[in-house]
């Protein structure tokens, strides 16, 4: 451990000095406390979390030219999609307690490792059903990495003001990672081909193993918990259920025993889970995570960001593809000026405002933005122009977006334990995975349903297919812009007025102030 590590004083505050450095020794026994090299540990899980949120949008891209190589038919295309947000999310919390019990640093590079050598499998893929096998892959390494990033985080930066900064710059990178994503597959798939969609990750993976080799420090928390197996098998269950039943719904009907089957029994499953919480004797998500009102607040917010985020990419991509005629490049050039904002609002929020006036004013503030940006895109028309129509309303959610993202990842894991980061990470992973799941499959059913009616009874012309296009893109907006509208009750009425106050999370299920 270098010299700066074990000399600098604890930082938890509180009265007793003898119980800051207790606080101390355990943030630094677990890989965090003030490392010299902080900065740059940033820059490497801000790289580890760029791969894996870009990757939910960048193989979108490259479905068309995928497809057509390998020759598989419409039907089977959504499981490229699918079978990397089952893994990713039904195994994301069992994920995140394997960080706490095996040690943070060797499941990010584990997870690094995995993810670089799925990708490779699937940009070498032959056949079909090697590239959903690929894909199933990596999602599973990604549930591992993605909450280990995440609780890296949040044992590095303990100082107040630099916790700030680097939760700002973590939430734009997590809110703009789908906007890169198609900025970058279209950038791949135009000039080179569909493959380096997924190859392009081992460059990503090869710099951040090299980075978090170096840098981090190794070593599980000495309190570190049992693994809850009933829990796991529950909740991992539950959430297969629930996203596999709600990315039926994209190509069965709601009535059909693929949907709603597999959703009733996530439901029962997940509930089954939270019961099993409070009498399990080393629970998987102990209730002292999710009960703190300002966490509990910020796990819906993701939730419900991720379910109207991921509605916005889907279908202004298509109108801008199909209705303005872009490239892909171009698609992917269009939503930079909102990935641009978001990184400001990030950055300002969590910097300046949450520490001065805290979560209730600003994520709320944030969600109508959201709400606002969305209703605004209904106005689109097939005459409208980017300059004059799109990009403010893409601006001002953008904006929303980014007073979200950035304020509401950090409150979800202030005050954790050490023994608990791993997943209370997970839960924040979770909500947006299984939010932007269901939130893709109602929108793009909801918006299905409004282009069908609109053509009956009309003659399928192109202006009249186009209008019928618009339709469905005005319905999505619609119900996003309500998503947002919903988000902004919740946490105005959950999230504790005034500034945050530290809170630390006790093993015996209370919070101490």
């Amino acid at each position: 451990m270098d010299r700066e590590a074990t000399s600098t004083p604890g930082t938890v505050p509180g009265p007793d000095p003898a119980r800051e450095a207790d606080a101390s020794a355990t943030v630094l026994s677990t890989g965090g406390g003030r490392h010299e090299h902080r900065w740059l540990i940033l820059a490497v899980i801000g790289i580890a979390q760029l791969m894996v949120v870009l990757d939910a949008t960048i193989v979108n891209i490259a479905l068309p030219s995928a497809q057509k190589d390998l020759g598989f038919s419409d039907g089977n295309r959504q499981w490229i999609v699918t079978a990397y947000a089952l893994a990713f999310g039904s195994l994301l919390l069992f994920g995140g307690r394997i960080a706490d019990l095996v040690g943070r640093k060797i499941v990010f590079l584990a997870g690094l490792a995995g993810f670089a050598v799925a990708s490779a499998i699937g940009g070498a893929a032959n056949s079909f059903s090697m590239l959903v096998a690929a894909r199933a892959l990596q999602g599973l390494f990604g549930a591992l990495l993605a909450p280990a990033a995440l609780s890296l985080l949040t044992t590095t930066f303990t100082d107040p003001r630099e916790r700030a900064k680097a939760f700002g710059i973590y939430g734009a990178i997590a809110g703009a990672g789908g906007a890169v994503g198609l900025l970058l597959g279209g950038v791949l798939t135009e000039y080179l081909n569909w493959r380096w969609c997924l190859y392009v990750n081992l460059a990503f993976a090869v710099v951040a193993m090299l980075g978090g080799a170096r840098l981090l420090h190794p070593g599980a928390p000495p309190d570190r918990p049992k693994l809850d197996v009933p829990g796991t098998v529950l909740v991992s269950a539950g959430l297969f259920c629930i996203v596999y039943g709600f990315s039926n719904a994209e190509t069965h009907a709601w009535s059909s025993v693929l949907t709603w089957g597999f959703l009733v029994v996530g439901v029962v499953l997940v509930a089954a889970f939270g019961w099993w919480q409070a009498r399990a004797p080393h629970p998987l998500l102990p209730l002292r995570v999710v009960l703190d009102r300002d966490r509990g607040a910020s796990f819906l917010a993701m939730f419900i960001s991720g379910a109207g985020m991921f509605g916005v990419f889907l279908f202004l991509t298509y109108y801008l593809q199909q209705i303005l005629e872009y490239s892909p490049v171009k698609t992917g050039l269009a939503f930079l000026p909102m990935v641009a904002v978001m990184v400001v609002g990030s950055v300002v929020t969590t910097n300046f405002l949450v520490p001065r006036v805290g979560a209730k004013p600003i994520v709320p503030l944030g969600m109508g933005l959201a709400a606002a940006g969305m209703a605004w895109l209904t106005a689109l028309d097939v005459t409208s122009s980017y300059p004059a129509h799109v990009l403010p309303p893409l601006l001002v959610a953008g904006l929303g977006l980014g007073f979200v993202f950035a304020p509401a990842m950090s409150m979800a894991t202030a005050g954790v334990a050490a023994h608990d980061a791993g997943v209370a990470s997970a839960m924040v992973n979770t909500c947006q995975q299984v939010g932007g799941s269901i939130g893709t499959a109602l929108l793009n059913t909801l918006a299905t349903t409004a282009a069908s009616n609109y053509l009956v009874g009309k003659k399928p012309t192109p202006q009249v297919r186009a209008d019928a296009a618009m339709q469905s893109y005005s319905t999505a907006y619609w119900w996003s812009a309500l998503f947002f509208a919903v988000g902004l009750i919740v946490t105005f009425v959950l999230y504790r007025r005034g500034a945050p106050v530290h809170r630390e999370s006790s093993g015996d299920g209370a919070v101490h102030m």
